[in-house]
């Protein structure tokens, strides 16, 4: 049973929601703006394991919500939900950390999916078990990057960077499989373990900001590099 907090000022919504996932056995708290969210969240008592998190809050706003509490590095998951054309405000949130999105209107069977999906990946990153790992040691290292998967922790030449959690298992799947070409569909289902119906904007987007923290140049990357018309791969970086 996980604890999952739904935000959203929307009561027919935060009703709909607390049914179906305590139909599920979940046990859910809900909050209406981002202030009352970020409080429950913070408190340790509450112990949240998901958050559903409206982006169109009153005051406080779902991407401010994101981004403050991966600034406290806290990485409870996020599921986000926004409306139809926010394009732009569902990849700021990617961006700032956020786990997957859905568009409204949508139906609770595919919200209790994602759900799921979320949980389910949570369970299984420390284990790894999801990756055809071709190393065995507990330290992966390609080039200038050094990764303490007892700790998951990433170095760049002695430099601790930070990651998100979906970063860090990224990272990680691409460097132990250094040298292969993966599809943006294929990732997909490696690590977000979901069938996106071609949502594949969301590996972009994490490839995008996992260059930021490990390439020199992100025009010109020596690390993850784009396969161009199928997928991305891990160079040695030499």
């Amino acid at each position: 049973m996980a604890h999952v907090l739904v935000v959203d000022d929307e009561p027919t919504i935060v009703k709909l929601l607390t049914f179906n996932i305590e139909q599920e056995g979940h046990r859910v708290s809900s909050a209406t703006n981002g202030m009352d969210a970020l409080a429950l969240v913070g408190a340790a008592e509450n112990e949240i394991d998901l958050v559903v998190l409206d982006l169109m809050l009153p005051g406080m706003n779902g991407i401010d919500v994101c981004k403050e509490l991966r600034k406290q590095e806290n990485y409870t998951p996020i599921l986000m939900l926004t409306a139809k054309d926010d394009e732009y405000d569902k990849i700021i949130g990617l961006e700032l950390g956020a786990d997957d999105y859905m568009t409204k209107p949508f139906s609770p069977r595919e919200v209790i999916a994602r759900i799921k999906a979320i949980l389910r990946r949570v369970e299984l990153a420390p284990k790894m078990t999801q990756t055809e790992s071709l190393v065995t040691a507990d330290f992966l290292e390609i080039g200038g990057l050094r990764i303490d998967r007892d700790r998951h922790t990433v170095y760049l030449h002695d430099n601790q960077l930070t990651l998100t959690p979906k970063e860090y298992e990224l990272l990680c799947f691409l460097v132990e499989n250094k040298g292969k070409v993966f599809s943006r569909h294929h990732l997909l289902d490696v690590i977000w373990n979901y069938d996106y119906a071609g949502e594949t904007r969301i590996v972009d987007v994490h490839i995008s900001h996992l260059r930021e923290k490990i390439e020199a140049d992100t025009k010109k990357p020596r690390y993850i590099m784009t396969v161009r018309g199928f997928g991305y791969k891990m160079d040695d970086a030499q």
